[in-house]
Formats: C-alpha cells, structure tokens, sequence
C-alpha cells in the first residue's frame, strides 16, 4: 500500500479505533492519550497526534456523557476522574522523554527513504501538552502573584516541582528539535512547548534579579575562609529541593552577603537556564545585576562615584581633596574585599566560567580607578597636591597588585601597564613638584626684612614641608630611583631623594644669607641667622625620617655654623660694651682721672640703655635659643660690671654723684638682660622703673 506523508496508515490499529476516527476526522487534530503503546503503534495518523491542540475527548459534548450504559442495560455513574498535575504526569513524561531520546538515536544515522517510511515516525501522547498547560498555570500563578504569601524560592516542594518541570520541558524541546519525525509532524507541539519555554526562562531571569537584589543581607561584608563552604556548596550541588533563607540565620555572612542556600538556588537557576539553551541571557542578567549592586555598595560605603577624567580636571583643588580619600578608601576596600567576594560568587554560581563574569563586572572600575589617578597627575601642578598624589602612589602601589592577581593570566598584562603607566605619571608629577619648591625658593627675593630677625616665613614653610615630605620617605626614594628622567650614577640613584633634600637646605641657607644682609645691624642679621638656623636644625632632629635622610654629619655642620653667628653677634654687641669696662684711661699718675670715671659711667649706661631699647624688640622664639644667648651675655657682662663697680665705684661721692653716673647695680643689668629678645617695645621702662623702686 502507498504510504502518505502526511497521514500514515493506520490497517495496523483495531477495528475500534478505525471506527472512532471516522467520527472524529471533521472534529480537528485529537490527541490520543496513551502513553504506553505497544511499538507496533508508530504508525498512527498525525491528525490523532497533532499536540498543538489539548482538547480531550470528553470536552466534545456527545462522548464526554455523565453516565455510560452497563452491559445489563442500567444505567450506572461514570468512575470518577482523578485530575491531572505535574507531578502525577512527570513520570510518564520521563518514560516518553526517554523513548523519544533512543528514537532519535536509532534513527540518526537512517536513510532518507528510511526516515520518510512509516518506522521513522514517533507518536507523541496527549498528557504531553496537559504537562505544558499545567506548567504555565503553575508559572501564571507566580507571575500574578497567587503564590507569593512565601516566596516560591522558600517552599522546598515548589522548587523541587519548578526547576524539573523546566528541566523536562528543555529536554523535551531538544528532543522534538533535533528528532526529523516530530520536525515533520509536531510544529504546533514545538511552538507550543517553545512559547511555554520562553516565559519560564523569562520567570527564571527575573527571579535571578530578584534574588541578587533582595537577598542581600543588610549587614557588615566580612571575608573569610569559604573552603568549607565551597565544600558544603558542591555537596548541595545535585540537590534540587533548597530552603532559601534570606536573613541567614546567626552565621557570619561573607560578601556579597548572600546566605549559602541563596547562593545555591541561584545556581540551580543558571543551570536550568544555561540548559536550556539561555546561558547568554543568564549571564547579561547576572551581570547588569551585580554591576549595579557593586555600584551601590561602593556608593553607599565609600561614598564613592565615577567620574570621568574631563570632570576631575575641572576640579578645584578643594573638590580633588575631598574626592581622593574617597577614592583611596575605595581602591583598598575592592581590593581587599569588594572584588575578592566578587569573584568567589561567581566562581560559585558559574563555575565554568573561569573569571570571564567577575571580569566584566569589575574591569570597568579597575581601569576608572586608573584613570582617576592619571587625571590627577596630569592637573595643573602645586607643592600642596604632593602628599595628596604621594597616597593615590601608596594605594596604586599597595592595593592594586592583588587586585591584579584576581583576573585570568592573559588579561592581568593590561592591567599592569595601565597601572604602570599612572604610577609613571605620579611619580613624574611629585619629582617635578620638588623642582617647582627649588624654583620657588631661588625666586623668592623680597626685599623686606623680617621684624626682630625672627624666623623667615620660607624657612617655615620650606622645613615643615620638607618634614611632611620625609613621612612618604620610603615612597619617595622609591620615586626618585623609579621615575627620574635625571642621568645619574647608580650609586647617586640610590640617594637620589637624599640629594634632592640635600639641594633644597643649600638653596634655602643661600636664600637665607641674602636676606640676612639686609639688615643694617650686623647683631641683627647673626640673631636672624641664629633664629632660622636653629629652626632648621630642631625640625631636623625632631623628625626621624627627615634626620635619618640628612644625617648627622649635616647636623653637626649647621650647628657648628650657628656656634660662630652667636660668636660674632656677641662680638658686635657686647664686646663694644665691654670696652667701657677696662681700666685704660682712667688712671694717671696712679691717680684715678674723675672725670674719665664719670663719663665712662655714662658711656656705659648710655649704650646699655640703647642695646636694652633695641634688643628687647628683636625676637628669639625658640627658648632654649633664647635661654643660651641671655646666659652667654650675662656670663661675659656680670663679672666684668661687678668687677668695674668693685674698683672704681668707691671713687665717686656717694650720695647724688653715686646715684647719677652708677645708674644700675650687677643684679640690675642681669635682670635686664633676661627681658632681651621678647620683641617687647615697652620692656625698658617697665624693667628700670620697677628696678629703681
């Protein structure tokens, strides 16, 4: 007999079934319900199979009678029907799942006259498409909301009933796709099956978002050891009956804060999707998912938010302050726990995927970070952003290498040329900035000396820059030897920092020795060299950094320098004073001269008077400075005054004579010289009324 393509021969079903489909064949395509044929059964007409349509014989009126008529002619009550569920159907599926599977194996390797014949055509059940309508009523529900009093993802049964039916249904689609008879004969089963295929794979996508997204627990991220709970992981591995809890419990919650059992359902559902053919859609949701929850975190703990190397270039300085802590707390944290936690959870939930996902999600803000960092090196240069560009060098330095080490070997190379390339930058900009500081220094040529010879406003600014600068010493030794473009020998690189200090003080000392020279008094120009000097040398001393750099070969130079400018001021002061104190000219004949006596008296107490006037202005602000001058005068002047009182005192009338021309006593000059140096105008008379009373 022919053969019809399109409706095979049915000789071989019973006289029963001829008769039944005769009466049906203007009804449309009915399925027949049987899912335990006997093999000699492949032959069936197609219209009886066709499962693109689910209509039963019992929704047609006539054959679907409440009563049904006994063999003795009563009429009895029809047996009761038991309704159909997933559940009840699943096993008959999997049978059919499993037929179809050694159908498609037996006939792979047919003939094309063998595939066109009555064997190579596979019957597919009528419950097949009630297990697809059941499967959408069930994805409806969760859609609509019916089902949400407990999220399904809580309900072990509800997990364990949605995640095989999305296994069925995909396994059942691979089959009807890649089998020629159902190709052939089942379209309106293969779009039907298809459709409900998408919806669940949309279902499961939105309930990955909503899992990333909710579940987190609103605690504190810590790090830990996971290898147990790596191991615990691949255990549950092959468990589809899982109790999602989102508080987890008591259990200390690594970042990103998920519990384990969330981080197993979201597993499952990327290996339902990925087996279902919708590993890319998985993986996009995935992606966005974490991205943006990344971002907030970063927001909300770091206050941190990208900007772009335009906008930080258009910062003031004030802004850049306030952004780069942020960005260094930043840099730390995703280093040391953001990106460690992201690529754990990737690794758990996409095993296979070998860094690809943690490396889209973070790789954007890795190279930002740099940017960042090049955006800042590259704003217009001042001494006051070294210590801001010296910590973004540290954090690039420090952080960044095991931020490195997360991604895959071959993409770890461009991350390190880009982080080469910012360090070379910084690096540039901070040793430039030690050159703009020598410029500045050898510029600064105001012509107005500073009241009382006090210390230099350059001074101060130049050594407590300099201390502040000697905090990153190791980082800037590192710099220096790393990043300048200066030909020097090996030897000389070593201490290329050092040398670099070293230039600055020979530069501020010159500063200083020209502006020494414009004041007139020559005392004043020692006490101004004294004042400067010794500040330096305090900052030196107390700061170990900077002392460790000069070394106290240099310490012991300046301070030997300081020696002689106490030595020269004491000179051109008070040696003048002590020469109204020697006996030439007051003797003649061994017969003290009165006259010369007395106005030796008010030489002296003349020039004493005009020292006390003027020096009392001028300032020593560092006290033991103070303290060393004022015991120094008074070791020279006491003993020679009391010693001059003690010989020729005693030659004047007492009375109006001795109270005219000896004007102070010993503990009078000693009391006034320890008012010297206070740059108080007013000391003077205060000092000498007070005395003379």
């Amino acid at each position: 007999m022919e053969k019809n393509d399109k409706d095979p021969d049915l000789h071989d079903a019973d006289e029963h079934n001829n008769d039944k489909s005769m009466g049906e064949e203007e009804k449309g395509d009915i399925i027949i319900s049987d899912a335990n044929l006997p093999d000699d059964q492949d032959g069936i007409n197609k219209e009886n199979v066709d499962v693109g349509n689910t209509e039963t014989d019992q929704d047609k009126g006539d054959n679907a009678a409440d009563k049904v008529n006994s063999p003795l002619g009563q009429e009895e009550e029809a047996p009761t029907e038991i309704p159909q569920t997933i559940e009840s159907l699943s096993e008959e599926l999997d049978q059919l799942l499993s037929s179809l599977s050694l159908h498609k194996e037996e006939h792979k390797d047919s003939t094309s006259e063998e595939k066109e014949g009555e064997d190579g055509y596979f019957q597919i059940p009528q419950f097949v498409g009630k297990f697809l309508d059941l499967f959408e009523d069930k994805l409806s529900k969760h859609d609509s909301g019916e089902t949400k009093a407990t999220t399904w993802y809580q309900d072990p049964e509800e997990v364990s009933s949605l995640l095989e039916a999305v296994d069925r249904v995909s396994k059942l689609m691979e089959l009807l796709l890649n089998t020629k008879s159902c190709l052939d004969h089942h379209e309106s089963l293969i779009n039907h099956a298809g459709s409900i295929q998408q919806r669940a794979m949309a279902f499961l996508e939105d309930e990955l978002r909503v899992l990333l997204e909710e579940s987190v627990i609103k605690e504190p991220a810590v790090v830990t050891d996971d290898s147990q709970q790596e191991h615990h992981n691949n255990d549950s591995q092959d468990q589809d009956q899982v109790n999602v809890n989102p508080e987890g419990g008591d259990k200390e919650i690594e970042y990103p804060g998920y519990s384990e059992e969330v981080v197993v359902m979201l597993r499952k559902i990327v290996e339902k999707m990925k087996g279902a053919g919708y590993g890319c859609e998985c993986r996009e949701a995935y992606l966005v998912g974490r991205r943006n929850i990344l971002l907030e975190k970063l927001k909300q703990d770091c206050e941190f938010e990208k900007v772009s190397i335009d906008e930080v270039q258009r910062m003031s300085w004030g802004e850049l302050e306030r952004e780069i802590p942020i960005w260094n707390k930043t840099v730390k944290n995703c280093s040391s726990l953001f990106f460690p936690g992201e690529l754990k959870l990737a690794e758990k939930i996409f095993p296979e995927d070998k860094g690809s996902l943690f490396f889209l999600i973070t790789h954007g803000l890795a190279i930002q970070f740099l940017g960042f960092a090049e955006a800042v090196a590259m704003t217009k240069r001042s001494t006051e952003k070294l210590f801001k560009i010296l910590d973004i060098y540290e954090t690039l330095r420090d952080s960044f290498p095991a931020m490195e080490e997360l991604f895959p070997e071959e993409l770890r190379s461009e991350l390190r040329s880009e982080v080469t390339s910012a360090r070379s930058r910084l690096g540039e900009t901070a040793i430039n900035i030690f050159s703009d500081l020598e410029n500045s220094i050898k510029s600064d040529s105001s012509k107005t000396p500073v009241p009382g010879g006090a210390v230099h406003p350059l001074t101060r600014y130049t050594m407590n820059y300099l201390k502040y600068s000697c905090e990153y010493k190791d980082t800037l030794e590192q710099v220096f030897k790393s990043h300048s473009k200066m030909e020097e020998e090996e030897e000389s690189t070593e201490r290329a920092f050092a040398n670099q200090l070293m230039r600055i003080m020979d530069l501020l000392d010159g500063n200083m020795e020209a502006k020494s020279k414009l004041y007139k008094d020559i005392p004043l120009s020692c006490i101004f060299m004294m004042n400067n000097g010794r500040y330096i040398v305090q900052k030196i001393k107390g700061s170990a950094e900077i002392h460790e750099v000069m070394g106290d070969t240099w310490c012991r130079k300046r301070s030997s320098e300081l020696r002689t400018y106490h030595k020269n001021y004491q000179r051109e002061t008070w040696g003048k004073l002590l020469g109204f104190l020697g006996h030439e000219g007051l003797m003649h004949n061994n017969k003290i001269v009165k006259p010369n006596l007395k106005e030796r008296f008010k030489s002296f107490n003349a020039t004493f008077d005009e020292i006390h006037k003027t020096q009392t202005t001028w300032v020593v602000n560092d006290e033991q400075l103070q303290s060393e001058l004022r015991v120094s005068i008074t070791a020279v002047m006491i003993p020679a005054y009391r010693a001059f009182m003690a010989r020729f005192g005693q030659y004047l009338d007492p009375g109006r004579q001795t109270e005219k021309y000896v004007k102070y006593q010993p503990e009078d000059i000693e009391d006034l010289i320890d008012q010297l140096f206070e740059g108080n105008t007013s000391s003077s008379s205060t000092a000498t009324a007070k005395r003379r009373t």
